[in-house]
C-alpha cells in the first residue's frame, strides 16, 4: 500500500526548489511513495505529462519501490512543501523507534521528527535527488573544533577530543584515498557480494575499507555506531562505493533491534568520500557525498551516555591508509521551540 504520496518538480539547471505548478524543458518530477509493508520511502526521478495526468519514469529499473530511498535507516511518512520566501522544497519525515512496544508504552511516547531537509535534484548525477539539513539549523552550533588533516594507517582508530559534550553534534568530514592505492585496487580481486545489510558491519575488512566515524562510542568502545564507505569491486571490474551504518554495538540493551544499514553511493571522479553527520542523543543522520545518500538511525546507548560519549575516526582497511583532509565538528545547542496560538480560540 502507497502511504504519503509525493509528487513535484526539480530543476534540471538550477539548484533552487520549484512550486508544484512549475514545468517545462528543464524540469523533472520526483513521484515518491512511503511503502507501509516495508515501512520505507522510495523515490524514481521522471517525467509528468500535465495534459494526459502521466509520469513516466526515466529509467522503468528504477521505478518507484524498486531501487533509490530517501533514506536507508529508520525513516518513514515523509512529505515536503515549497517555501516560497526561500525559493526551496522542504522535506519532513519521522524516524521510527527501535525498542520494544512495551518499552515504547513505558516511557509514554514513541517516533520522533527528523531534522528538515532541503531537496533538489543532483546536477551532478542526474539519477538522484540531493538532501541536506536546512540552513537554519547552522544557528544551533557553538564551539567549534577543526582539526589537522589526520593520515588514517590500515586498521587504525583516532579518538577526536570534541569539546564538553558530544552527544549533540554536527560533523563534517572529508575522506580521500591515495589514487596509486585506487588504480591497483581496481586489479584485485574484490568483494563483488558485498551488501552493507547482510555484511559484517565496520568489522568486516578489505583493502579499501571500511572507513569513516564511530558515533555514540564510549572510551572502551564497548558501546559505538559506526558510519563509513566501503570501496570494493563491482561486477563490471570497476570500483564501486558503499555507505553504511553499523548498529551491532550500538547498545547494550536487549530491548532493541540492532540493525546494518546502506546502499551504494555514486562518486565521482575527484570527489572525495565526504561526509555529515548530526548526532542528537538517540538520533544520528548521515548524508553522504553533499546528501545523494542519507541513513538514519534510532539508537538507545546504555554506556555512552551522560558525558561518556566519543567521537572516533577510523580506518579498518587491510592494505591502504585514508587521509581525513577535512575535520570539522560543532557542538549543537537544544532548538528554541515556538508555541503559536489561535487568539481567538484561546480567548
Amino acid at each position: 500500500m502507497w502511504e504519503c504520496v509525493d509528487l513535484y518538480p526539480v530543476s534540471l539547471t538550477d539548484t533552487n526548489g520549484l512550486d508544484i505548478s512549475v514545468r517545462g524543458p528543464h524540469v523533472k518530477h520526483v513521484l515518491k511513495a512511503s511503502i507501509d509493508e516495508q515501512q520505507r520511502d522510495y523515490y524514481a526521478i521522471g517525467s509528468y505529462n500535465v495534459t494526459t495526468d502521466h509520469w513516466t519514469p526515466d529509467d522503468p529499473a528504477v521505478d518507484v519501490g524498486i531501487e533509490l530511498r530517501y533514506d536507508y535507516g529508520k525513516f518513514y511518512a515523509s512529505k515536503s512543501f515549497y517555501d516560497p520566501i526561500k525559493q526551496r522544497r522542504v522535506l519532513w519525515g519521522y524516524v521510527r523507534e527501535t525498542d520494544s512496544k512495551t518499552a515504547d508504552k513505558n516511557k509514554g511516547w514513541a517516533c520522533v521528527q527528523i531534522v528538515p531537509r532541503e531537496i533538489i535534484l543532483d546536477n551532478k548525477t542526474m539519477t538522484n535527488v540531493l538532501q541536506w539539513p536546512v540552513k537554519e539549523l547552522e544557528s544551533l552550533r557553538s564551539n567549534k573544533k577543526e582539526f589537522n588533516p589526520v593520515k588514517l594507517g590500515a586498521g587504525s582508530i583516532v579518538p577526536l577530543k570534541v569539546g564538553r559534550q558530544a552527544s549533540q553534534l554536527d560533523i563534517t568530514v572529508d575522506f580521500e584515498i591515495d589514487k596509486n592505492a585506487l588504480e591497483a585496487a581496481t586489479g584485485q580481486p574484490g568483494r563483488v557480494g558485498y551488501n552493507c545489510t547482510r555484511s559484517h558491519g565496520a568489522a568486516g575488512r578489505s583493502v579499501l575499507g571500511p572507513f569513516g566515524l564511530l558515533v555514540h562510542a564510549n572510551d572502551k568502545r564497548s558501546e559505538q555506531t559506526a558510519i563509513y564507505f566501503y570501496v570494493t569491486k563491482g561486477t563490471d571490474g570497476n570500483l564501486k562505493t558503499f555507505f553504511c551504518t553499523d548498529q551491532s554495538r550500538s547498545s547494550k540493551s536487549t530491548d532493541i533491534t540492532k540493525e546494518n544499514y546502506g546502499s551504494t553511493v555514486p562518486v565521482l571522479d575527484n570527489e572525495k568520500f565526504s561526509l555529515r553527520v548530526l548526532v542528537d542523543h538517540s538520533i544520528v543522520e548521515a548524508f553522504a557525498m553533499g546528501g545523494r545518500r542519507v541513513i538514519t538511525s534510532r539508537l538507545y546507548p546504555t554506556e555512552a551516555i551522560a558525558g561518556a560519549e566519543r567521537v572516533f575516526l577510523f580506518n579498518n582497511a587491510t592494505a591502504t591508509s585514508v587521509t581525513a583532509t577535512s575535520i570539522k565538528i560543532w557542538e549543537m545547542n537544544p532548538a528554541s521551540m515556538k508555541f503559536y496560538f489561535d487568539d481567538q480560540k484561546n480567548s
